[in-house]
């Protein structure tokens, strides 16, 4: 495997009955990176995870973590959050924490001492000698997400890790995300919520109907549409609309259009020299959200939770 890679794989296939739930996906995961798996609810994201952790074999294609050919051997270095969450509810905050460590071979005294640290820095230092079984669902998924990351894993791989939190603990999670990568973690994590893969991803892949449809950073994903322009004049007057595009459209007080090949400035020109002047203009690059839509198409769209 290529020195710069924490993840590769190539023609990964999974098939359940007759049904190829992951149908030939790659993945290039560079390390120290943040990488997003993106995707309707199931598109394969979380088989393709599994089979990336050597949870499940694959029926084709090949894959290497940390340049191990088998996964597990591998385990010690990786921290995991699977999609189904779940610790020992008689357990405290810092136990289970410190527990999660040690099944990764971490010391349980150093464990501890690092998940009252980590609580502390999430500002959830009151929980730490609570019962799992005390807190709230979204503040003990977070403590599960702590016991992914305590024995400092060079790969940290999250499975739908946004879902279920409230505002609050998803502010906590990226800021954990970007701690651990700026600790030279390589993570990797799959989600259907757009804005967060915008707001982390250094590159991502767009999964769908079990095969991948993009790879590429966001600046590229936004790039498979076009920019568009909104332009409001000063006089609208005769002959405004037979010097826009052919593709302008009313809206909010003046037109839209999609971005001219050659640039918008000769067509400002244009409209200055006829009196028609600039009352506001507005260049808007398509976001995440449409250049998802527009690569695996609108019903995807549709099968995705609001």
């Amino acid at each position: 495997m290529h020195e710069q890679l924490a993840v590769s794989a190539t023609g990964l296939v999974k098939k359940f009955g007759s049904k190829r739930v992951v149908d030939g996906v790659d993945l290039s995961v560079p390390t120290g990176s943040i990488y997003g798996v993106l995707g309707p609810n199931g598109a394969g994201k979380t088989t393709t995870l599994r089979m990336l952790l050597g949870i499940i074999e694959p029926d084709e294609g090949h894959r290497e973590l940390l340049g191990c050919d088998r996964p597990r051997d591998a385990g010690d270095r990786i921290g995991y959050l699977p999609e189904e969450r779940g610790l020992y509810p008689a357990m405290n905050a810092r136990e289970a924490i410190a527990f999660m460590g040690a099944l990764r071979g971490l010391d349980w005294r150093i464990g501890r001492k690092r998940a009252v640290a980590l609580m502390e820095s999430a500002g959830l230092s009151h929980a730490i000698d609570e019962k799992i079984r005390k807190l709230s669902k979204g503040m003990a998924q977070f403590v599960q997400l702590l016991g992914s990351v305590v024995h400092q894993p060079d790969l940290l791989v999250l499975d739908e890790p946004f879902s279920g939190l409230d505002p609050v603990n998803q502010e906590r999670l990226e800021k954990l995300i970007l701690a651990e990568r700026d600790r030279g973690a390589t993570i990797l994590f799959s989600t259907h919520i757009m804005s967060h893969a915008e707001r982390l991803c250094d590159r991502l892949a767009i999964i769908a109907g079990g095969k991948r449809r993009f790879e590429g950073t966001v600046a590229e994903a936004r790039e498979t549409l076009p920019q568009r322009v909104h332009y409001v004049p000063n006089h609208p007057g005769d002959g405004l609309t037979s010097l826009l595009p052919p593709d302008a459209e009313r809206e909010n007080g003046g037109w839209r259009f999609i971005m001219p090949d050659a640039g918008v400035e000769a067509l400002l020109v244009k409209l200055i020299d006829a009196g028609h002047g600039i009352a506001g203009l507005s260049i808007e690059r398509p976001g995440l959200h449409d250049a998802f839509v527009n690569i695996v198409g609108r019903k995807a769209l549709e099968d995705m939770p609001q």
